[in-house]
């Protein structure tokens, strides 16, 4: 089963359940990178069930870089056949980032500690720290987690926009409520009182009362 794990969360499969899987997967005969992934300490990631998958196994996916086309791989494998791995928080993951990024960067870390969070990459970043290989370029996106275990603190929304502002580059990435729901940072900040934000989880995908989430959060 996938209970337990939570979009964005990152595993370690089993190299032999991978060598299975990937034989099981004709389509991606001679994809680059595939075939020692496992083997070579690479992870995978908790994904978003799609329609018509079961809870049987745990939802997961890759992106190849984008020299090698870019391409989105999923799967799902069972539990048994995996292990969590820590994810490196954006402190840790920033030597990887390029040197115009940098001020930003810190200024982001800075946000994180004023509000006791520990904002975590996820995409490209988050790919090239743990694999080594080459996923961020010249109009990469910063993507980042914000995980809020106990409500979302009064303006983190805008310090985060105010670092955005300024940035070389563009600063997207979800706001992590305490049931691991994902929301958008910036479209929760801008979301009219009357409007609606877009909520993603495990299993399901749906739109939110703004002011009902605003209200239900802020601590």
């Amino acid at each position: 089963m996938a209970e337990g794990y939570s979009r964005h969360d990152l595993v370690q499969a089993d190299p032999a359940a991978w060598t299975a899987w990937l034989v099981s997967r004709p389509d991606l005969a001679g994809a680059p990178h595939l075939d020692g992934w496992a083997k070579a300490g690479r992870p995978l990631i908790v994904r978003r069930r799609v329609p018509g998958e079961s809870g049987d196994a745990v939802p997961l996916g890759l992106p190849l870089p984008p020299a090698d086309g870019k391409r989105r791989i999923g799967l799902a494998l069972p539990s048994a056949m995996l292990s969590p791995r820590e994810a490196p928080d954006l402190a840790e993951a920033a030597r990887h980032a390029p040197a115009a990024w940098q001020a930003s960067i810190g200024a982001l870390v800075a946000v994180g500690r004023h509000d006791a969070i520990v904002p975590r990459p996820f995409g490209a970043l988050l790919w090239q720290a743990l694999t080594g290989l080459t996923y961020l370029s010249a109009t990469s996106d910063l993507d980042l987690l914000w995980p809020c275990a106990t409500g979302l603190p009064a303006g983190l929304l805008e310090r985060i926009g105010a670092v955005a502002d300024t940035a070389p580059m563009s600063i997207d990435g979800e706001i992590l409520l305490p049931d691991g729901t994902g929301v958008q940072w910036r479209e929760l900040r801008d979301a009219p009182e009357d409007g609606s934000v877009v909520a993603k989880s495990l299993d399901r995908v749906a739109l939110v009362p703004a002011a009902a989430l605003r209200a239900s959060i802020r601590r």
